[in-house]
């Protein structure tokens, strides 16, 4: 019984075919959140592939349907050994976006696991069975070599984050006290900032989308007898968001900026190199906040990012000034800004700058508030000193990811500081056409789990921040 067992079970979970064999079912099932009509997949996953899972661990599971009617269930699965050891809180999504079957490679399709090289390819082997498949396997590793964990654990699988996780924030609050009830969660997503080093963060930036439209008048007017006569809406909403964002992608309103970076933000950031890997695009050097390193931009400070813009018809243009014009857009932003003024400081700037008839309307269930965790917090020291032990290197330490979760969820509804260990990497096609994991960093990331999942029933964890009650 030892670290060192743990961890060889783990790898050997891997080299004998078992991750491959359960990630190939798991993938299978098209679980496309975005789909109503693969509601009943979504129920599958839970029922037939995790739960008999867990159960198969030791695990009690509960399916509970959303508290928000017509999305999908979650399950949460449990394994107390002593309430007075801690509860760990494990967090996975079985949802994936739509499968873009159509628009994968030849040879590769969305629903069916396959290996070439050192690749994965399917949807969700990297958002986010894949993540959580490593993280259970794992456990399931510990457990062989102990023959418990030496902690308490819980497990929550959502079915909707691709989605925007509806239902999930009301079922922290209802269980919050009992099965949810949890001293820290330990989850993966999302990628590492570089593939040959671990990443270890704490937590995400936030997401508010909204859109920009420019309505004038109804239908088009020919160009040729009413251009210089009639305003052009896509001129207009064109010098529009060109008043909020530079050329070089450069915020210009004050109240979509952050009020600064903290110190112990700039130290952690410090060291940090990004590498998307083989496929990713170079980094533009002189686009974004000036004065910031390409690191500081992504991890500690706001983005505006214009995800589409309309005006006319694009694929069938012709000779008519348009009557409307819309822009989607998006802020990602961190901890230390003010997202409830986003909206109201940009309809006041808009009407300051002379574009009254410019409107700004938030998108519905699209936002994701910040959180952020002190590189410095006894939690986030802990953890990447076991990946530290697990690898012989020393992880790179974010205080937050670029992208978002749900992590509001558990830091504010819950109360219990947040560790994330990504098993991905930048150009994993995420969302995309061609998904995939590679193969070292899913043997990597079973070997820094089971570290992590063995430490965690070790002495020496930081301590307890609620009552020693499961």
């Amino acid at each position: 019984m030892s670290r060192d067992q743990a961890i060889a079970n783990a790898l050997a979970y891997f080299d004998d075919g078992g991750f491959e064999t359960d990630l190939a079912r798991r993938v299978a099932i098209p679980t496309a959140s975005q789909e109503p009509e693969r509601h009943a997949a979504l129920q599958a996953y839970l029922a037939d592939e995790m739960r008999p899972t867990l159960e198969a661990m030791g695990y009690a599971c509960e399916i509970l349907p959303n508290p928000k009617p017509g999305y999908g269930p979650f399950l949460i699965g449990e394994r107390i050994e002593d309430p007075s050891r801690p509860t760990v809180l494990t967090y996975g999504h079985g949802d994936v976006i739509r499968g873009q079957d159509e628009q994968w490679r030849k040879g590769l399709s969305p629903w069916t696991l396959v290996r070439e090289g050192d690749k994965l390819y399917g949807r969700g082997t990297a958002d986010n069975k894949g993540q959580h498949s490593i993280n259970i396997g794992a456990i399931a590793a510990v457990l062989k070599a102990r023959g418990r964990l030496g902690f308490n654990s819980r497990i929550l699988i959502e079915t909707g984050e691709e989605t925007g996780s509806p239902g999930l924030h009301a079922l922290c609050r209802e269980h919050r006290g009992g099965l949810l009830a949890a001293d820290i969660l330990v989850g993966s997503d999302g990628p590492r900032v570089r593939r040959e080093r671990p990443t270890v963060f704490m937590g995400t930036r936030g997401a508010v989308n909204f859109d920009l439209t420019v309505e004038l008048r109804e239908g088009g007017h020919h160009s040729g007898n009413w251009g210089g006569l009639l305003s052009n809406p896509g001129v207009i909403l064109a010098h529009a968001l060109a008043s909020i964002v530079g050329r070089n992608g450069e915020i210009l309103v004050p109240e979509l900026k952050p009020a600064a970076i903290p110190n112990s933000v700039r130290m952690a950031l410090s060291s940090v190199e990004l590498e998307g890997g083989d496929g990713a695009p170079a980094i533009d050097p002189g686009w974004g906040e000036p004065g910031l390193t390409p690191v500081e931009r992504v991890f500690a400070w706001n983005t505006f990012e214009i995800l589409a813009f309309k005006t006319g018809n694009p694929d069938r243009p012709v000779n008519a000034i348009p009557p409307r014009a819309a822009a989607h857009c998006q802020i990602r932003f961190v901890v230390g800004s003010k997202p409830d003024q986003f909206i109201p400081g940009l309809r006041r700037h808009l009407d300051a700058k002379g574009f009254p008839m410019v409107q700004v309307t938030a998108a519905k269930d699209i936002f994701f508030p910040a959180t952020r965790l002190d590189p410095e917090h006894p939690w986030a020291r802990w953890a990447a000193a076991s990946v530290e032990r697990t690898t012989g290197t020393r992880p790179d330490v974010i205080p937050n990811l670029g992208g978002s979760l749900p992590n509001d969820a558990f830091t504010d509804l819950l109360g219990i500081p947040t560790v994330w260990v990504p098993h991905s990497y930048g150009a994993c096609s995420q969302h995309a056409p061609d998904e995939h994991l590679l193969v070292p960093l899913v043997r990597e990331g079973l070997a820094i789990m089971a570290g992590i999942f063995w430490d965690l029933g070790e002495a020496g964890t930081p301590p307890r921040a609620r009552p020693a009650t499961a």
